[in-house]
């Protein structure tokens, strides 16, 4: 609905339509009104000692009393009559605060100054908001404060932070007025000045490669200088699949003086990590160090390693180094005589619990660090407990007390646990205002391709990699066998064997890769999204849907052996029900699935292709899989 223009308070739940006229015009008619029931008291106090009945606020109402006033005609600004009964007036003014008690300050028997209350909360917006009932006085003053606006929609006046301190003063210096602020909570107010205080970094966003700016997305502009407008401390809290290692490692390269840089991530991640670096910036591969728990495994594309469990001195000496959380505490003092003024934890939330051992080590290299970035597509803003951590990372001057936190944002507690979640809007409002920005894929979805094919790398154990070397070094023998063998018989003999060797392999391989696959699979489960997954093994197929039903993970599967009368009733269900989060398929290499109308873009060019074609496939036979390379 429309608000008052240029001044006025909280009216309450009343349009101004109800009465068909406008703002300006209603003021006039409550002040003639004002006016004439004071001139009416008067003459009524001459003539009788009869007192008048007190108003829902506490002060003398300035309404007629039915015992004493008849209905009346208050004279209109536009020259003709609007009957005004006491019924009509108390409806529109005087059951939701609506007269300012300055206004009635004439009616105070006692002399003494009217009370009205300042509530004042953090918007949506970060802005700070305050709302009280409907004072001129406080209008004028507030209208003062530099960059004050009104808030029409919302009926609330709307300020910047670095004005707060003026806004919890000046209620208080309105002469003739005695105003209760209610201010906000002491924790909001020291996170609101910590992030003033951030030095603006966002003159370094030209530091970007131009190679690596110009495949930006225009949100991911919008998130790396959210993070440089805070300086450099801040968590990126997108939806999975928005690019947030793209922007963290943009957000770096504006901070190259302070390289080198530390990468903190899931196991799983320290691979895709170094090649994601690599590929961004054009780095020289030796520039990139990988930290490994043990010697052995398999990692590709050149990359530097060093392992974490050698007994002779431990150097990590790249440009960037990437570790994982498990390794945090195992060279926690390594870390801190680094000093690293860089360092970047993706998939924060692995933080979310405050005793853990590698939330313990990690937090002290975070909060000396120069620079942080978090990165989580699980803000957790319904449970605030597990997100106390990562904030306290940001700013540890802040968020010092997990019982004061506790106490605003979790319902209090029991016994130290703070299970609970209370003053969700603030809490969310603050984030925002402070230290997070956060975009859903169907916020940005006009932004965003059709498609992207991304590789992860995965580091494989020695044990799990042991059989399939094995196999390896079985084919180079025969290899060498068929170069030197001068019967066709044999030559042909050894083809077979060499053959029956490269399927094994293939198969072996997918076995092999299961235990870094569920790794994974970790943090898909954490985002809470739905997601697809293809593989091309049985072994594979089957592991995958085990270890998801193991995690309480709700799940289709489609293989060979998956009637064709059922696979639509289960595409169905994915699609459909929210609760089931994953669906996993065999075979369904350059095939996706409409996830639903609301989550999936067509491509303007090309018709996308669904699960049709593979619903309508026959059941295809565990032989025919074979020699297929996994994935």
């Amino acid at each position: 609905m429309a608000g008052l223009s240029g001044g006025g308070g909280g009216w309450g739940g009343y349009d101004d339509d109800d009465w068909g006229l406008s703002a300006e015009q209603l003021d006039q008619m409550e002040r003639d009104a004002i006016r004439q029931l004071a001139e009416r008291k008067a003459s009524a106090s001459a003539a009788s000692t009869a007192p008048i009945p007190a108003s829902p606020l506490g002060a003398t109402s300035p309404l007629p009393s039915r015992a004493t006033v008849p209905a009346a005609a208050v004279s209109s600004p536009l020259g003709g009559n609007h009957p005004a009964t006491r019924a009509s007036l108390e409806a529109r003014f005087g059951k939701v605060e609506a007269l300012s008690p300055s206004r009635n300050a004439v009616n105070n028997s006692q002399g003494s100054s009217p009370k009205i209350s300042v509530h004042l909360f953090l918007h949506s917006s970060g802005m700070i908001a305050a709302r009280f009932p409907y004072s001129q006085l406080l209008v004028d003053a507030f209208r003062k404060i530099p960059k004050a606006s009104w808030n029409a929609k919302e009926r609330v006046w709307m300020f910047p932070p670095s004005s707060l301190a003026i806004v919890e003063e000046v209620p208080r210096s309105v002469p003739g007025l005695t105003v209760e602020v209610h201010k906000l909570d002491p924790l909001v107010q020291r996170a609101l000045a910590a992030a003033l205080r951030s030095k603006d970094l966002r003159g370094l966003y030209d530091r970007i490669p131009p190679h690596l700016e110009s495949k930006l997305m225009p949100f991911q502009r919008e998130g790396i200088r959210f993070v440089l407008q805070h300086g450099g401390r801040a968590l990126i809290a997108d939806e999975m699949g928005l690019g947030k290692t793209l922007q963290a490692i943009a957000v770096a390269s504006c901070l190259r003086d302070a390289w080198p840089v530390l990468v903190i991530s899931p196991s799983s991640l320290r691979l895709h990590w170094a090649s994601a670096i690599q590929s961004w910036l054009n780095i020289p591969v030796e520039d990139i160090l990988v930290v490994l728990p043990h010697t052995g495994g398999s990692h590709k594309a050149g990359f530097r390693v060093a392992y974490s469990n050698s007994k002779g001195d431990f150097h990590l000496d790249g440009v960037f180094n990437v570790i994982s959380y498990d390794v945090v505490p195992k060279i926690q003092s390594t870390l801190l005589d680094l000093d690293f003024k860089i360092v970047i934890a993706d998939e924060s939330h692995f933080m979310k619990n405050g005793q853990a051992k590698r939330t313990v080590a990690s937090l002290p290299v975070l909060q000396k660090a120069q620079y942080v970035v978090l990165l989580s597509g699980t803000p957790a803003l319904s449970r605030p407990i597990e997100l106390f951590t990562q904030i306290q990372a940001l700013y540890p001057t802040v968020y010092k007390s997990v019982s004061e936190y506790g106490n605003i944002y979790c319902k209090g507690g029991f016994f130290g646990l703070y299970q609970g979640a209370s003053n969700h809007e603030e809490l969310h409002n603050l984030m925002k205002a402070t230290v997070m920005i956060r975009r859903l894929k169907k916020d940005v979805l006009s932004q965003l391709p059709v498609k992207r094919r991304q590789q992860v790398f995965l580091d494989l154990s020695e044990k799990d990699v042991k059989n399939v070397r094995a196999l390896f070094i079985e084919l180079e023998t025969l290899k060498v066998k068929i170069e030197s063998s001068d019967s066709k018989e044999m030559i042909d003999s050894l083809r077979f064997a060499y053959q029956n060797i490269v399927n094994k392999i293939y198969t072996d391989s997918a076995v092999a890769k299961i235990p870094a696959v569920l790794d994974f699979l970790g943090t898909m489960i954490e985002e809470g999204c739905k997601f697809l997954i293809f593989a091309h093994h049985q072994p594979m197929i089957d592991a995958i849907e085990k270890h998801l039903l193991k995690k309480k993970v709700k799940c289709i599967k489609i293989d060979g052996k998956t009637p064709l009368t059922t696979r639509q009733t289960l595409v169905t269900d994915f699609q459909n029900n929210d609760d089931v989060k994953a669906a996993v398929m065999l075979d369904g290499q350059e095939k996706t699935l409409e996830v639903s109308q609301r989550d999936c873009r067509p491509s303007p060019s090309k018709k996308q292709k669904t699960l049709v074609g593979f619903l309508k496939r026959p059941s295809a036979s565990t032989s025919a899989e074979e020699g297929m390379p996994s994935t």
